[in-house]
């Protein structure tokens, strides 16, 4: 089968089991995110970038490709939610990391920007949501050349 290159593909290929949740997901994410991303496939995943229009010098590991900054997966047994935030943010991080608890009966189970949910029913989408508004676009873009652009 070939790779999913359109959003749509992408969700069609998540399993029926999985579905409806990624689909909350991504409607709580378009719903707050900050105007100034724009949803793309980005990393053969569905996700919010800075485009190239607004941000022309790209991604440092790649020139030609817009500033990612959130994607979601569907992996092999969990839902991922990549928010480039978390790891540049330490303030984003921390707050993010105390209030986890107070949406999910399950242990937080994450990397420096990857939430990994493999209890689909439990996706905190409220704490989703405040969290996607904590960093705009202009703010991400000061924040990615300060802390990660070298």
């Amino acid at each position: 089968m070939s790779k999913p290159t359109t959003v749509k593909e992408y969700i069609d290929a998540v399993p029926d089991d999985r579905r409806p949740a990624f689909k909350k997901l991504r409607a709580t994410i378009k719903k707050h995110i900050p105007k100034g991303y724009t949803e793309a496939m980005s990393y053969g995943m569905p996700g919010w970038v800075v485009s190239l229009k607004d941000y022309p010098d790209g991604y440092h590991c790649k020139k030609d490709t817009p500033l990612p900054f959130l994607s979601m997966a569907n992996q092999k047994s969990f839902i991922a939610l990549y928010n480039m935030g978390l790891y540049a943010d330490k303030q984003v991080y921390d707050w993010f990391v105390k209030e986890y608890p107070k949406h999910s009966q399950y242990k937080l189970d994450m990397g420096k920007s990857c939430i990994r949910f493999k209890k689909v029913d439990d996706i905190p989408y409220a704490l989703i949501a405040e969290l996607v508004t904590k960093i705009t676009a202009k703010d991400w873009i000061a924040l990615y050349e300060k802390e990660i652009k070298k």
